[in-house]
């Protein structure tokens, strides 16, 4: 099985490609509408401070079976 991802519009029951991926004339699927919760106000900047640190090897390598995995070997 394989399948697609699409970033789509949908209008009035029509779907269209947001992207610049041509949608196929004919499939099948399932449709999962995400809708993020509306804010009632903005996020205050630092809401996080101090909560964690980011570690000095943040930027390091990943090790060869970490890397692996995340390939799907």
């Amino acid at each position: 099985m394989s399948y697609l991802t699409l970033e789509v519009e949908i209008d009035h029951g029509r779907v269209s490609s947001k992207g610049a991926e041509a949608l196929p004339e004919k499939a099948s699927g399932l449709l999962t509408i995400l809708n993020p919760p509306p804010l009632s106000q903005p996020r205050p900047i630092g809401l996080a401070k101090g909560q964690f640190t980011v570690p000095d090897d943040f930027n390091a390598p990943l090790p060869e079976d970490v890397l692996q995995a995340f390939e799907g070997k």
